[in-house]
Formats: C-alpha cells, sequence, structure tokens
C-alpha cells in the first residue's frame, strides 16, 4: 500500500457542517423507495429488474444478471424499515432461483457471485435464520473460490478461468464480492474462505490503487508466477483516467474488509481514495461517468457512484475515532451527496418511471444503460438512507 501523503480536502467550508436536511426530510425520501419497490412488487416476484432502465423504465428479466441481488436486497432493505411481512415474503420467494443458479452454475463464471448472495441469501441468513438461504450462500462462496487464483493472490474477474483475455484480471468491483468469503468463514469455522479474501483485498490495494488516490478499473496478474502485469480500463474513459464508480467501489470495498481483518492500514488507503473523489465533483456533488469529467463538460452524471460513495463514506466515518478530525468530514459530504441526489436525481417527477435514481451510467465506453436508473444506484441509495435514520447492520 502506498505511503504517499493524503491529497487535503478542498471543499472544507462545505463539508464542515452537515446540510440543512431534517429528519422529516430522509422519511420522505425512504417513503418513497417504499413507494416505488410496492409498485414493483408484483412485477418482480418471479422476475427481477434489469440492470438498467430503458427509457428509465426497467424490463423485467429472469435472475440472469449479475445485478439480480440488489433488487432482493432492497426488498430485505424495506422489510427491515417498516416490519412488512409482504417484503420478506417476497424475498423468499425469490430465494429458489438464487439456490437454482448456484447449484446449476447458471451465470456463475462471475466473481459477482458476492453481489448476488450478500444481499439475497446471507442477508435472508442473519435477519431470518434461514438455514436453506445459509446453505445456498456457502455453495456461492465455494463457487466463488474457485476462481481464486493462490499465485497470484486475486479473484478472477469475469469469464472462463482459462480464457487468455480474462485470465488473471481482477477489478475494483471485486472489493464489493470478498465479504461473502469472509462471512462464509465466520459460519462454516473454514479459514480458507477469508484468505483468500484478504490476499485479494491486499493485491487491491496495491496494484489497483494508484500513487494519487485514484484507481484503474482493473488490473492484470500473472497466475503462473503471481507477478503484476499491468493496469487498463473496462468502464472508464482511458487506461489512465479514473472510472467514477470503480473509485466508490475502493471507497466502500475498502472498509468493509477492514470490518473482517483490522487491517488499519485499509482505512488510511480509504482516506485516500475518498480524498481524491471528493476533490474532483461538480459543484452538486454527484460526479460525471469518469472523474477526469468536471463542471463544465457535456458528459452524463452516474448517480450510482454518489449512491455507493455516500455508503462508503459513512462506513469509513464509523470505524474512525472521534478525535480523527476527518470523521465529521466524511459524514458530512455523505449527507450532502444523499440531500443532493434526492432533491435532484430522483424520478419523483417522473411518474412514468419504476426506478428511483435518474440519470446512472452503466457503461458509457459500451454504450450500455446511459443516463438511465442503474438497479444498484437505487440500492445503494436505499441502504445510505437506511444507514443515517437506523442502526442497521450490514448484510455485507
Amino acid at each position: 500500500m502506498s505511503n504517499v501523503n493524503l491529497e487535503p480536502i478542498r471543499n472544507l467550508a462545505l463539508f464542515n457542517q452537515p446540510p440543512e436536511w431534517e429528519q422529516a426530510d430522509v422519511k420522505a425520501a425512504i417513503q418513497f423507495v417504499l413507494n416505488q419497490i410496492d409498485r414493483n412488487l408484483d412485477r418482480f416476484t418471479e422476475q427481477f429488474p434489469d440492470a438498467s432502465s430503458t427509457g428509465n423504465v426497467y424490463p423485467a428479466i429472469g435472475n440472469i444478471e449479475w445485478t439480480s441481488g440488489f433488487w432482493t436486497g432492497m426488498l430485505w432493505l424495506a422489510y427491515e424499515v417498516t416490519g412488512d411481512e409482504k417484503y420478506r415474503l417476497t424475498a423468499e420467494v425469490q430465494l429458489a432461483s438464487y439456490r437454482e443458479r448456484a447449484e446449476q452454475r447458471l451465470y456463475t463464471d462471475t466473481h459477482d457471485l458476492g453481489f448476488l448472495y450478500s444481499l439475497s441469501c446471507v442477508a435472508a441468513y442473519k435477519l431470518t435464520g434461514n438455514e436453506e438461504a445459509k446453505r445456498v450462500a456457502l455453495l456461492a462462496a465455494d463457487l466463488l473460490m474457485e476462481r481464486y487464483f493462490e499465485k497470484a493472490g486475486i479473484v478472477q474477474a469475469w469469464g472462463a478461468l482459462d480464457d487468455p483475455e480474462q485470465q488473471g484480471r481482477m477489478i475494483i468491483d471485486c472489493n464489493l464480492n470478498l465479504p461473502l468469503l469472509y462471512w462464509a468463514s465466520e459460519v462454516s469455522g473454514d479459514s480458507k474462505y477469508a484468505a483468500a479474501a484478504g490476499a485479494h483485498i491486499k493485491q487491491a490495494a496495491q496494484y489497483i490503487v494508484r500513487d494519487d488516490g485514484s484507481t484503474y478499473h482493473t488490473f492484470y496478474m500473472d497466475v503462473t508466477t503471481g507477478k503484476p502485469k499491468h493496469g487498463s480500463t473496462h468502464q472508464g474513459y482511458a487506461d489512465d483516467s479514473c472510472w467514477a464508480r470503480g473509485q466508490a467501489w475502493g471507497i466502500y470495498g475498502f472498509p468493509l474488509s477492514y470490518i473482517y481483518t483490522g487491517d488499519e492500514a485499509l482505512l488510511e488507503l480509504t482516506k485516500k481514495v475518498s480524498n481524491y473523489y471528493l476533490n474532483r465533483l461538480p459543484d452538486d456533488l454527484v460526479a460525471y461517468w469518469d472523474l477526469i469529467f468536471q463542471d463544465g463538460t457535456e458528459q452524463e452524471r452516474d448517480t450510482s457512484t454518489g449512491a455507493v460513495a455516500a455508503c462508503g463514506l459513512l462506513e469509513l466515518a464509523k470505524h474512525l475515532p472521534v478525535l480523527d478530525p476527518s470523521k465529521r468530514i466524511y459524514e458530512n459530504a455523505a449527507l450532502h451527496t444523499l440531500k443532493s441526489l434526492s432533491e435532484r436525481y430522483t424520478s419523483a417527477d417522473t411518474p412514468e418511471s419504476n426506478g428511483i435514481l435518474l440519470h446512472g451510467v452503466y457503461n458509457k465506453p459500451r454504450g450500455m444503460g446511459i443516463d438511465e436508473c442503474n438497479i444498484w444506484g437505487d440500492y445503494y441509495y436505499f441502504e445510505a438512507l437506511v444507514r443515517i435514520s437506523a442502526n442497521w447492520k450490514l448484510y455485507w
């Protein structure tokens, strides 16, 4: 991990104080999310929202995408917030499709098993003690372990393990998939899962995070020798730019590994990644899809980046000592971001939309989900709102 000094946060005048945002405003924001979930409940019981909307409306698909868990996770959040059994029952109906997906190895050639199963089966087990959900989540952890290259110390992101284009590729997103492995060690007593996750986060910290606190989206390791190869991008503007949502995955993912490893260096690294991010936001704190773009450009925003980053900043602040002066700064930055999202970027004035956050970007270079709702953006926005209104225990 780099020891370069932290880049000072420039907008301290704003972040030194929380926004003028009342508890009633947060409750209203949560209620809007609940209303949208209710609107979608029948349509997305046997099926799932697609990864991104089309014309701000999510099509219904099967449990085939890497994003299914975000919808099920929203159901569990809604159940926690309201205590209403209809959300639990819908989430439990969906568990059968996660079981089938894992047992039949359908669309499992991905590290995103963490996204899929932490928010569905692990959440179900933590909230209700569902033993079948626990069994399926452990099966998913075993599938994820198949993607671990011990010599390189990484979990391969996508594709067949012998695919020369994908072999040895780790991406910053994987930080959020590792909690499934840590959890598996906790409940099974087998340390191999946590050992793999701990090795991966060290490699991500060393190679994906650049000295200035920016991040590569993706980095390749030689799985035979264990040596680093090169960094590149898949969804960012350029190999040497900083894909905004990738930076947000870093802000949230490194503190999640800190929870399980106790490695204080991960918190310092998160500060560095966070400061780089906060210093490259436009005035309303909702990032453009790549941080190379700032005010005055014609590029699209990515609201999902702001939602993920808000969760990460809140998680980082939670683990900092009370006397750390940056603790409140990160909390306030998260609150200002959430206020901006709630006031400027929801679909409240777009009645035809069944999404929650407008103006997201899935994959700009490949023309996917541009200026649309993204289901992960909706989920993390809801999670962040729950975080600031309740003593929420993580599904991660």
